[in-house]
């Protein structure tokens, strides 16, 4: 548990094939997945510079912890094409998620954290943020909002993690 952020909720991989990455967690036995394959971002920002970042992603939880996977469809500057740059795929954050996401993004910049990408998804409580925590930890840290829609539907899929039984394992959204 962290003092400044509180649990972690989700690990992020990203990868360069969903659908093959999909298939080996449901090998482990982890599902349903979720999958959209084309997010629809209100805003994206790298590095504080608009970016129009294309990408998929796949969500499942692992008991109380969502596992999501991220696949750049195109080249525009993000964190996750900075990881792939580097000739690495994989777990790229933690995040911790809040129904206050302005206070806790207040506080985290207040006590030295810096933000090297942030967006929307769905309207003012889809926002999201990623710090610059990579060299220090490993991982990034993502913080994100969970007071709207998209944390109605964290809860939805956590549910359904919970009660599967293997049948249709990819759940494509949107």
């Amino acid at each position: 548990m962290s003092r400044t952020f509180g649990q972690i909720a989700q690990i992020g991989y990203v990868v360069v094939d969903i659908e093959a990455s999909m298939q080996q967690w449901i090998r482990h036995g982890v599902g349903p997945w979720f999958y959209i394959e084309r997010v629809q971002t209100d805003y994206f920002r790298h590095r504080g510079v608009d970016s129009p970042v294309q990408m998929s992603i796949a969500l499942a939880n692992s008991g109380d912890v969502q596992l999501e996977l991220i696949q750049q469809r195109n080249d525009a500057p993000s964190m996750y094409r900075e990881l792939l740059d580097t000739g690495r795929s994989g777990a790229q954050h933690i995040a911790h998620w809040t129904t206050d996401f302005q206070d806790l993004y207040d506080r985290a910049l207040a006590v030295g954290y810096t933000v090297s990408q942030e967006g929307q998804i769905g309207g003012e409580q889809g926002r999201f943020a990623y710090f610059d925590t990579e060299h220090d930890q490993g991982t990034v840290i993502e913080i994100s909002d969970i007071s709207g829609a998209k944390g109605q539907m964290f809860a939805y899929i956590r549910r359904e993690a919970a009660n599967w039984d293997g049948a249709d394992p990819i759940r494509r959204v949107g």
